[in-house]
């Protein structure tokens, strides 16, 4: 089929959008395009990436004037499915299936549990605006042709709202982050576990939401009671761009190294050679039953994972015995964690191959593809 992804907010080469979804679409043998808002147009691994402009001054203007350059594009490309990225394009959908069109909303965010968070959005409001969020995607949800999820918690509540839903789970591609055969794995470990400045690290959004306060400070209270002293690796970048400088005047930023926004290649390396990896995002709702994906990449190198102790995570974890939990408010707790697999290496090799091994079973990208495949042959039937 001629199929076209649709996303006003993500980058052109969105690990999920992208990497994942359009590429495994187009080596499954269907002709695939995505549109992205104010992208250079280009072809990539079999996928045309559509760029078109749409600037705005202020998030709202945005919301309006991205959704409707993408729109506008879509209907040029005259696709046969339109499998659409972001909340905002909501109406994007529902226009197109006026035109005849087969229409699939990808919903990678509990969305109405993610507006009671938004700081943009005067707190007063916030429950309203989520209400009116669950509605629309109540409404909308109904007259798509499917609805694709991103987690069992997202996607039980939109089966109560059409029985064409399905989970596509985030997880990582094996072949990216894994050693091709286990001799690599080996000594990938082995260098990780023996290298000469060791480090922990965190790739991801630098926000207070996501823990890097906490984060900071559990180096300073590991390296207060373990030596040799170990630094935080922190990939990604700061939301709010002023929290860096608060973040800056912690005691613990001696020991952090800022390594910025890093490619896929890069993040393959500084993995390779980390002691292990932190997910210690915030005890809120919609991170409670979320399956981070930094998580199951870290388990994907092959290093040992200290994640927030939610019960969720806490299973995966234990489960694999690939890690520890701790509480991601104290500090001093995931120092302590992080300063049980430093000072336990064969234990912490072990972990990492047991991460390996659950993704090589279960949290992987290849076996989710097939479930997007199988949704697209039913759709072309």
């Amino acid at each position: 089929m001629k199929v076209c992804h649709l996303t006003s907010v993500h980058p052109p080469e969105d690990i999920r959008i992208f990497v994942k979804e359009c590429v495994s679409l187009y080596k499954g043998g269907h002709d695939v395009s995505l549109i992205v808002r104010n992208s250079e147009t280009y072809e990539k691994d079999g996928v045309k990436i559509i760029g078109v402009t749409a600037n705005a001054s202020n998030r709202f203007i945005r919301m309006v004037k991205g959704p409707m350059a993408v729109y506008k594009k879509a209907l040029e490309v005259d696709a046969d499915v339109y499998h659409f990225h972001d909340p905002e394009l909501i109406p994007v959908g529902l226009l197109l299936k006026r035109k005849g069109k087969k229409v699939v909303y990808d919903v990678h965010e509990d969305v109405p549990e993610q507006v009671l968070s938004k700081q943009w959005i005067p707190g007063p409001l916030r429950k309203f605006v989520s209400n009116v969020v669950k509605q629309v995607e109540r409404f909308a949800s109904k007259r798509y042709d499917a609805v694709v999820t991103a987690t069992p918690t997202i996607n039980d509540r939109f089966k109560t709202y059409t029985p064409n839903s399905v989970i596509v789970h985030n997880f990582p591609i094996m072949s990216e982050l894994m050693g091709n055969t286990e001799n690599e794995l080996n000594a990938s470990l082995e260098n990780g576990q023996n290298s000469k400045e060791p480090y922990v690290i965190y790739v991801g959004g630098l926000t207070k939401i996501r823990g890097v306060l906490e984060m900071v400070d559990a180096i300073s209270e590991l390296n207060a009671v373990h030596n040799p002293r170990t630094k935080l690796y922190l990939a990604g970048a700061f939301a709010p761009a002023e929290l860096q400088r608060e973040v800056e005047k912690k005691q613990g930023w001696n020991d952090t190294e800022y390594l910025g926004f890093l490619n896929r290649s890069q993040v393959k390396k500084y993995l390779s050679q980390a002691k292990l990896g932190l997910v210690l995002l915030h005890p809120e709702p919609r991170y409670m039953v979320s399956y981070p994906i930094k998580m199951f990449e870290y388990m994907a190198a092959g290093i040992p994972v200290v994640a927030a102790n939610f019960p969720l995570w806490k299973s995966i974890v234990e489960g694999a015995q690939c890690g520890l939990t701790a509480d991601p408010m104290n500090p001093k707790e995931i120092a302590e964690a992080m300063k049980w697999i430093l000072t336990h290496p064969e234990e912490a090799i072990e972990m990492g191959k047991n991460g390996q091994k659950a993704i090589v079973e279960k949290y992987n990208w290849e076996k989710e593809s097939e479930t997007l495949l199988q949704l697209y042959d039913r759709l072309a039937n």
